[in-house]
């Protein structure tokens, strides 16, 4: 392993505390009230005093706790035995699995650390404890080697100072410690005996003979204990990312245990984890710089995954699925799985790696079996059943930290080639198969008590509905569809099931529509909304998260695990919240307000989009100003986290640069380079001189995300070279599919969209100079395939009180000679701004001419009228005729007692949040998502599990509007989240709409699929991150609007689970664009002559030509 130098401490002085995010305060590092206890600080020697018959997992995580004392303060704190030499070994009891019930629950025979792995060695004055292990010496009959041992710490055998500060920390019905403190009546255990991975921290007084007082950590099981103790070094400021994302730790004068209790009841999730994955090339390519090479492939081995298991641990998860592309857990390093029992996690395999093997052991040494050599149950189970007894065989002295996964897919995370009706047959049996080799493996235990899993994973979810009976006690791991959209959670009496239930969720995928592996695209608030749903509907025995390479996702994965941790903490607006306490304790209170902003904005433009998915078509450059208002939103996001980047010490820049910066720059890079080559195709078929001018532009960009890439892989020395080493540019975009078109797989090498230059030396047919509008791709003078040939005029969008404040005419340069020109409207309430300018040659740039209206002085609504704008130059316009831009101008009114939404332009946009009423009927209500989607908010129902609700019963949405347009066909789309039927067949996702006194409409917009197929339009939905326009017509509602006039539109949520973020009213007017038009004028809030209702985000756009 390569040494890394990374910044461990800088000096912080009159700093608020750092608290642990989310937890009770149990300790301070400043200000410290009356009866607190001094722990470090000012040269004092604390001590923990531990037992060395307590887990070697608690023992080595105290260790971690003395060193980040030091961190802290300057000075570690010392590490001692409790020698116990009465004879009363007190009640009882029976050793329990690490993070099992201590009354006696589910052990493995040999699994958990138990008395079978952990010993001691005295060294006169000090003690090593030590974990024994027997490495596997076959991988296809199952024989071990000699014992071998993961050694230290040590602790001192002499008693602590009476003066020092102490710590005692120890295991219930484990540590003889907290026997001899539960005897002398100084703490009472009760409110957390018999609880899942429960502690309680309390200073005591009097704990022990000779102990004045001292900070007690009782945990009700190994990692009850392990949590407590990080919850410390969390409270005083070391970040569980201190290693990982490089987070720094604040020196303190002192750390004083506050004097109240803390009793830390069990997590929401049983089983909390995440699942490396997808790891190639990025994590591989790290893997192999910095550990040796394994025989069988990287090294993913036993120095490098405790580090993965200290950032579980220091996150209170539990649960682990190893990497699984070109790596075995089990055979890589025959100690991977000793080390995970020893640090407490809890071991799986992915949805498609049954019984503790790897799918990569199978091609590797499935020969060996004999057989046909085919991972096919139904032809060469004779094979397959000695291969799945080797994992629990292999997995048996661990067995209180295993959890086996059930089941088969095909070969290589396929479906099995058979039918489903066949398919359903086979799995039974597989499954009962594999419960009869545990059964025979851990013999005298209930297999209905050993921790196992089935995971519906795609097209396995259709075999379960079709009919597949599943064991009671088996998990079911409901999955999403790899793209944050749960597919399937617990209906009817499926909550009753023994096994309980958990979900399978993605940050990141491999697959259709198209990969996203690169960096962070993860909204927060989407995950808050998803796992609420399945919290609701009791999917709480495990949660576990794909992270790809888990550097660079290190936001979203600490806020999965904090849900799966407390989910009743973490409500649907609790994101920013989360944000500024995630962004005090890594980067301190005084910038935690900024970062927060930064990261919930961030959180919104990536995920609107996936990076990969992006191209020159994604965002319009001609309509609404849409892709302008995107790199307007992106620059100013930039801007503002390297603000805060440049305001930092030199210390916190490598972690803000990993986490945020880097995102944030390299999402800025993404969408300047492939808007900058929509605009590069534009301004060539306009035939600009400035196409050319763009097309650098782009290749700048290109060269600056690689210069992003660079800078982070030269971090800190190197340390984490090659985690950016993802392609990202160019997906294929010429492969069709059936429902998507662009290959799904990664490219090979970044690329840039195709760029086009012009001839520079020579001008134009047209003359030197052109002009084009705001709406149209169409240019004057000549001709093109937008405009009639000959012609010479072109008509901007209207203008109207309640529309936006301005249009837009380029003027531009297509030529060698400079021209002077002037835009005069032929009346004077048509403002043009510049009126005149110079473009061309050496002396002048292209420029936006911005049209606005004088209302005053316009002709008196109602008035509808055309304006002429000529556009002269001192140069001639070759063989054409001299350009006239036209401006529709409707000065328009509505009723004084009128609030609500106006239409402009033939459209109405509304943000859903903007309700003229939000009713409540029976306690059932909507409720906004704030900072969810792709523009503001979402609006969904309340609470998650109401009942389907009656259309003209239920709570309604309601918006009132005002039309000018005669259209007997309205379109109204509603964009909405691309939610799936979680709540099965029986009660699909469906809203109801209406405009006025019609008859609601219906409208089921997911469709029912079954099996490994997903309904129609999704991958389009996921793509774009709403069912919509792109998806099909599945949200497009027909409207009979031909009276002129106020209206009031209604929406019901028929089924809780719909979010609608925007609904768009198509009176004739919509034009292509990514996001929508513009929210409409509301009147009520908005103000004519201050609207400014030019683009979505409603931001300055400045110079952009």
């Amino acid at each position: 392993m390569k040494a890394f130098t990374p910044f461990l401490t800088v000096v912080a002085s009159l700093l608020p505390v750092a608290f642990g995010l989310g937890q009770q305060q149990v300790l301070t590092t400043s200000n410290p009230p009356s009866g607190s206890l001094q722990l470090s600080g000012g040269g004092i020697n604390g001590h923990i005093l531990l037992s060395d018959k307590d887990w070697w997992g608690v023992v080595r995580a105290a260790e971690d706790l003395a060193i980040d004392f030091g961190k802290v303060t300057g000075k570690n704190m010392t590490l001692v035995n409790y020698i116990d030499n009465s004879t009363d070994t007190g009640r009882p009891w029976k050793r329990d699995g690490p993070g099992g019930h201590p009354e006696g629950g589910w052990n493995g025979g040999l699994g958990g650390g138990g008395v079978a792995h952990n010993g001691s060695v005295v060294n006169g004055s000090s003690t090593t404890v030590y974990y024994s292990y027997d490495p596997v010496t076959s991988f296809v009959n199952y024989t071990t080697g000699p014992s071998q041992r993961f050694t230290g710490p040590t602790l001192l055998n002499s008693p602590p100072p009476s003066s020092a500060p102490l710590i005692i920390v120890g295991t219930l019905r484990r540590s003889p410690l907290i026997r001899a403190l539960l005897k002398s009546g100084k703490l009472d255990p009760k409110p957390i005996i018999g609880s899942w991975e429960s502690f309680i921290t309390q200073v005591v007084e009097k704990p022990l003979p000779g102990v004045d007082k001292a900070l007690v950590i009782v945990g009700s099981d190994m990692r009850g204990t392990i949590y407590g103790l990080y919850d410390l070094s969390e409270q005083m400021g070391v970040s569980p990312w201190w290693w990982w994302a490089d987070v720094p730790v604040r020196k303190r004068a002192g750390v004083w245990a506050l004097p109240n209790k803390k009793i830390q009841g069990p997590p929401t999730v049983k089983y909390r984890g995440i699942f490396i994955n997808d790891e190639q090339p990025a994590l591989t390519n790290w893997i192999n710089a910095n550990y040796e090479k394994g025989k069988y492939g990287p090294g993913f081995n036993h120095y490098f995954h405790p580090k993965v298991f200290e950032l579980l641990l220091r996150l209170r998860a539990n649960y682990f699925w190893p990497a699984m592309w070109a790596s075995m857990f089990g055979v890589d390093d025959t100690a991977n799985q000793a080390i995970a029992d020893a640090y407490g996690i809890v071991m799986g395999t992915s949805h498609t790696e049954p019984m503790m093997r790897a799918s990569n052991e199978w091609g590797t040494f499935g020969k060996q079996y004999g057989g046909n050599g085919q991972w096919e149950f139904d032809t060469n189970n004779a094979s397959l059943t000695p291969f799945f007894k080797v994992g629990a065989q292999r997995a048996k002295p661990y067995g209180g930290n295993s959890l086996f996964t059930m089941a088969m897919r095909g070969s290589g995370d396929t479906s099995l080639l058979l039918t489903q009706e066949q398919a359903i047959v086979v799995l039974q049996n597989v499954v009962a198969t594999q419960r009869k080799v545990l059964g025979e493996v851990f013999n005298g235990t209930r297999v209905q008590d050993i921790p196992q899993m089935w995971c519906l994973y795609k097209e396995v979810q259709g075999y379960y509905e079709g009919g597949m009976t599943v064991p009671d006690d088996i998990t079911l791991l409901w999955a999403d569809d790899n793209w944050g959209n749960i597919r399937r959670l617990p209906t009817g009496n499926e909550t009753a099931r023994s096994g309980g239930a958990g979900v399978y969720y993605h940050v990141d995928y491999v697959g259709d529509p198209r990969d996203y592996k690169w960096i962070n695209t993860i909204q927060l608030q989407k995950t808050v909304e998803q796992m609420q749903l399945a919290y609701a509907r009791q999917a709480d025995r495990i949660w576990i998260l794909n992270v790809g390479d888990l550097k660079p996702l290190e936001i979203p994965i600490n806020h999965f695990l904090d849900m799966a941790y407390d989910a009743t903490k973490w409500g649907y607006d609790s994101v920013p919240t989360w944000l500024k306490l995630w962004a005090e304790r890594e980067f301190g209170h005084e910038h935690a307000e900024a970062i927060s902003s930064v990261v919930d904005r961030y959180g919104m433009y990536a995920a609107r989009r996936k990076y990969e998915l992006i191209d020159a078509s994604t965002y319009s450059v001609i309509n609404y100003n849409e892709a302008d208002a995107i790199l307007a939103q992106w620059d100013d996001l930039a801007g503002d986290a390297q603000a805060i980047y440049d305001k930092l010490d030199d210390a916190f820049r490598p972690a803000y640069y990993e986490m945020i910066l880097q995102p944030c720059l390299g999402g800025q890079v993404v969408n300047q380079i492939y808007i900058g080559a929509a605009k590069n195709r534009l301004h060539a078929l306009q035939r600009r001189n400035s196409a050319n001018e763009i097309a650098e532009d782009v290749l700048t960009a290109f060269k600056k995300d690689h210069a992003l890439t660079k800078r982070y892989h030269e971090l800190l020395g190197g340390k984490w070279n090659h985690m950016l080493d993802q392609t990202h540019l160019s997906y294929d975009l010429s492969w069709k599919g059936a429902l998507y078109d662009g290959y799904w797989q990664q490219p090979m090498r970044n690329t840039l969209p195709p760029l086009t230059y012009v001839q520079e030396l020579e001008t134009s047919l047209a003359g030197n100079l052109g002009v084009a509008i705001e709406g149209t791709n169409a240019s004057l003078a000549g001709d093109d395939a937008w405009h009639a040939n000959s012609g010479n005029t072109l008509v901007l969008p209207p203008m109207s009180p309640f529309g936006p404040k301005t249009r837009w005419i380029d003027v531009f340069a297509r030529g060698t000679s400079g021209c002077s020109w002037n835009v005069t409207p032929v009346k004077d309430y048509v403002i043009a701004s510049p009126k005149t300018g110079y473009t061309g040659g050496n002396n002048g740039t292209d420029t936006r001419v911005y049209i606005s209206i004088d209302w005053s002085k316009a002709p008196p609504a109602p008035n509808t009228t055309t304006v002429n704008v000529n556009v002269t130059s001192s140069c001639n316009w070759g063989n054409f005729q001299m350009p006239i831009v036209q401006v529709p101008v409707q000065n328009l009114a509505v009723p004084s007692n009128f609030t609500g939404f106006v239409e402009n332009d033939r459209y109405i946009a509304i943000e859903a949040e903007h309700t003229s009423r939000n009713t409540m009927t029976n306690g059932i209500s909507y409720t906004t998502l704030p900072s969810y989607g792709r523009t503001l908010s979402g609006v969904t129902l309340q609470p998650v599990l109401a009942a389907s609700q009656t259309p003209g019963q239920g709570p309604v949405l309601e918006y009132d509007i005002y039309t000018f347009t005669n259209h007997t066909a309205a379109n109204i789309t509603l964009l909405l989240s691309p939610s799936l039927n979680q709540r099965g067949p029986s009660r699909p996702l469906k809203y109801a709409i209406a405009v006025d006194a019609e008859t609601p409409q219906i409208r089921q917009f997911v469709g029912n699929f079954t099996g490994g197929d997903y309904p129609k339009g999704w991958n389009q939905a996921v793509a774009d991150g709403v069912w919509g326009w792109g998806s099909g017509n599945m949200t497009v509602t027909r409207h009979d609007l031909s009276q002129k006039g106020k209206h009031t539109l209604k929406i019901w949520a028929i089924e809780p689970g719909v979010v609608v973020q925007r609904i768009v009213i198509d009176l004739g007017g919509v034009r292509a664009s990514y996001l929508g038009p513009p929210e409409s004028f509301r009147v009520g809030k908005d103000k004519t002559g201050t609207f400014q209702g030019t683009n979505f985000a409603g931001v300055s756009l400045g110079d952009v030509v």
